[in-house]
């Protein structure tokens, strides 16, 4: 994993050129504090005796921290990730099977964009099709975000799609056709599931629950990255104070 995690990190670098420090009351924040202060704010919504849908990524493992203060008021977790449910195992949180839970009350995830819709792109971890899958078996999903992620139209952030590995050129050329985007290969990162992902890159998404249904029907395309159909339903950006939307 450990190959892979630096190859994601890099991306994720390259696809947002974002600054270092954002503004606060009279000084900067830090975009990790920012981060942190999201995720904190998210362990409100976490009640006695629930299991917890945790998403991945780097705010989400201020999520965990925050989550391991608590671990005795939960019945356990359900993770959408490798990398999540290592965290949460150091930690001593149980980790579930969805197969075996059913439905859950409540999903922390972050984003890599977010419009004021509360429609995301997610994806950068490469986790995108279990966060999905968890997501929709949620009743409440809730977003955790630093205010770099708040964009008008979603697109900037290069677009995830999980693809079966064969189907990777065919789902490429008709991404290509359907979008007008520019669809690259992820070089060298293999998902959970044991698939690819191809980044989209030059595209301004006006209808994201559109483009999210249409791009799906590309036969071999696993998941794609827009949670437009099932967006958030909080949305917390960090800040000192956090805001929700």
């Amino acid at each position: 994993m450990g190959a892979n995690y630096c190859r994601l990190r890099m991306h994720n670098a390259r696809a947002r050129a974002h600054g270092a420090l954002l503004p606060k009351t009279g000084f900067f924040m830090s975009q990790n504090e920012a981060k942190r202060l999201a995720a904190e704010k998210a362990i409100e919504y976490v009640e006695d005796g629930m299991i917890v849908g945790v998403g991945t990524g780097s705010t989400v493992a201020f999520f965990i921290d925050a989550l391991a203060k608590i671990k005795h008021r939960i019945a356990g977790t359900v993770s959408s990730s490798d990398q999540s449910t290592e965290r949460l195992r150091a930690h001593g949180i149980e980790v579930m099977e969805l197969n075996n839970t059913g439905d859950l009350a409540l999903y922390v995830d972050g984003a890599d964009e977010c419009d004021p819709h509360k429609r995301l792109i997610k994806g950068g971890g490469a986790a995108l099709t279990r966060e999905k899958i968890i997501a929709e078996a949620s009743e409440k999903f809730v977003c955790i975000i630093d205010p770099v992620k708040l964009v008008p139209v979603l697109g900037k952030f290069p677009l995830p799609i999980e693809v079966i590995p064969m189907a990777r050129s065919l789902a490429a050329r008709q991404i290509l056709a359907l979008t007008g985007g520019q669809p690259v290969w992820r070089d060298g990162v293999v998902t959970d599931n044991g698939n690819v992902i191809i980044d989209v890159h030059g595209l301004s998404i006006i209808d994201p629950v559109a483009m999210e249904r249409e791009l799906s029907q590309i036969p071999g395309v696993v998941s794609v990255g827009l949670f437009a159909r099932r967006a958030a339903d909080v949305v917390i950006i960090g800040g000192d104070p956090p805001k929700v939307l």
